[in-house]
């Protein structure tokens, strides 16, 4: 009988319009790691420790193997199918075992980065309802802060360290049986049971819930297939934190289900770009996925020094890239960086996959599997190079991987955000003639100025390829005459210093580069802009900023 993972593929694979459906019952562990761990075992994951010199395979079977045994340690404490997990751990082995683990017991993991503060955690484990926190030892001791403040909480496991009061996660595993079969966990796994939920950013308020049902690991074959374009052969690297959902998408769902061998590099706070680049050379990576800035930092360095040969795709997402830095890159890996786009709430939903022609700074075509178009309040389609809300289609049965609402509760869901036959994603964007989108911004970003609509993302794309600029963020600010003027907040390179003459160079460039109504009347020199736990931009208090300026101020712009 051919497996589902094949059945998908080939599915995936067909010409035209694809609708991809989940099966009545699904379940990441047993039917993918435990599967390829009988009839097809090779290495799933490659661990690296801090140094870059130890290293070690694990193989499906091994993955198979502990994730039972961590499975069984839940069954045994009392842990029963439907009751929720904080998992807060580095980029480490057990965060494998655990993940797959849970899945396998049919709890409810909510990652979280490492990052988290007290107040944070607490935020999370209330709203989530969680009863058991996985963790590592340094957020131990911030969840023993909370004191009474979390009375749901009854399970504490601590990964490779002992302390009273917390189940040390090595000694119980090591006591567990590593067999284990759906019977024992209450039965197949529905498709449609919640599976994991991660928290959004916040970028304005407190983080949302957002819960996916077991199906969402199935449909990220969508990822690996096309933007991360992976097979069994390759091994590959997505640069994440463990508590994102970006890990979801590069470390965990879909470099497994295509059965692809993932780095998992355990490099602590801080960036070392020689580190990275010897374990691209070290490791043979042939995919390679990394934020922007991440692609900027490595093209700094004198890349002659490394063989970058073994990369054959090269991936990225989530804020413009420069132009020189895609040149660079190109010029050292023959690699063009591809963009995508999803979110927290979907799996990839727009990618420039290979073989397709990458126009730099567009994020590519809806893939297969989802209808992407760009509409307004109303959820119209907008004409061509109009802005709009980028918006999936609603069909029945749902897109496989698009999240159902947000949770407010066990059989709570919000779905404001679903409305006129779309999911509207709360970003903007265009779409040229022949279908390629460009992303605008949030939906509350987008400037109007003198009857002008301005991307503040392409303003920020502008300002990035200035050799002065290392980063740039974009708002608007209050201006009697225009409505909204475009202000610039930027933080320079080395090498270069705030001056008057360096605000008229980057205002002529913007004016000459892009449209001229689109230039930044208003720029200021920052050492730093304000960024989430998870690097995004805060914009809204860059906005918030300019608007306490302008009623306060008044301050003259050309």
């Amino acid at each position: 009988m051919e497996h589902i993972l094949q059945q998908l593929t080939r599915e995936l694979r067909r010409p035209g319009n694809v609708t991809i459906e989940a099966p009545e019952f699904f379940n990441f562990g047993f039917d993918v790691i435990d599967y390829f761990a009988r009839e097809a075992d090779k290495t799933a994951y490659i661990a690296v420790d801090a140094s870059g010199e130890q290293v070690r395979e694990y193989r499906f079977s091994d993955l198979s193997q502990a994730s039972n045994r961590f499975a069984n340690v839940l069954r045994q404490i009392g842990v029963v199918r439907g009751d929720s997990a904080i998992v807060i751990l580095p980029r480490v082995p057990a965060w494998y075992e655990v993940m797959v683990g849970c899945i396998k017991a049919g709890v409810v993991s909510s990652p979280g980065t490492t990052l988290l503060t007290a107040k944070d955690i607490e935020y999370r484990v209330n709203k989530a309802q969680a009863s058991i926190a996985i963790v590592g030892i340094e957020q131990a001791e911030k969840i023993e802060q909370l004191g009474d403040a979390c009375p749901g909480l009854k399970h504490l496991i601590l990964v490779d360290e002992q302390r009273e009061g917390w189940l040390c996660y090595s000694q119980a595993c090591d006591q567990a049986e590593d067999t284990l079969d759906s019977a024992q966990v209450g039965g197949p796994t529905r498709s449609d049971e919640m599976m994991l939920a991660f928290f959004t950013s916040g970028t304005t308020a407190n983080p949302k819930m957002v819960p996916h049902v077991h199906s969402y690991a199935l449909a990220h074959l969508v990822t690996g297939t096309f933007w991360l374009d992976l097979n069994e052969s390759d091994v590959h690297w997505t640069l994440s934190d463990t508590g994102w959902a970006k890990a979801a998408w590069g470390v965990l769902f879909a470099p497994l289900a295509c059965r692809a061998a993932t780095v998992l590099y355990d490099g602590g706070a801080g960036f070392d770009a020689d580190i990275h680049l010897r374990l691209l050379s070290k490791l043979r990576v042939s995919t390679f996925c990394a934020p922007p800035t991440i692609y900027r930092l490595l093209a700094q360095m004198d890349l002659s020094q490394y063989d970058l040969g073994s990369i054959r795709h090269s991936i990225s997402a989530g804020e413009p890239l420069n132009p020189e830095v895609i040149r660079v890159w190109r010029g050292v890996t023959g690699t063009t960086v591809h963009d995508g786009y999803g979110q927290t709430e979907t799996v990839n939903i727009v990618a420039n996959v290979p073989g397709m022609d990458v126009r730099l700074g567009s994020m590519g075509k809806a893939v297969p599997g989802f209808d992407v178009q760009i509409v307004d309040d109303d959820g119209k389609v907008v004409d061509d190079n109009e802005i709009g809300h980028i918006a999936v289609r609603l069909t029945d049965p749902p897109p496989l991987g698009l999240f159902a609402g947000y949770f407010e509760g066990p059989d709570s869901r919000s779905r404001d955000s679903f409305r006129h036959g779309w999911y509207y994603t709360g970003d903007t964007a265009t779409r040229d003639a022949d279908g390629y989108i460009w992303f605008v911004g949030r939906s509350d970003d987008v400037i109007s100025s003198a009857a002008y609509r301005i991307s503040p993302f392409e303003v920020e794309s502008v300002l990035l390829q200035h050799d002065a600029v290392a980063e740039s963020a974009v708002v608007a600010k209050p201006d009697p005459l225009r409505g909204h003027i475009v202000k610039a907040c930027v933080v320079l390179a080395s090498g270069h210093s705030p001056s008057e003459a360096l605000v008229e160079e980057l205002m002529d460039f913007v004016k000459t580069t892009t449209a001229p109504y689109k230039y930044p009347r208003e720029i200021e020199f920052r050492q730093e802009l304000p960024k989430t736990i998870s690097g995004k931009i805060r914009r809204v208090e860059l906005r918030q900023e300019a608007e306490r300026e302008a009623s306060s101020a008044g301050k003259a712009t050309r």
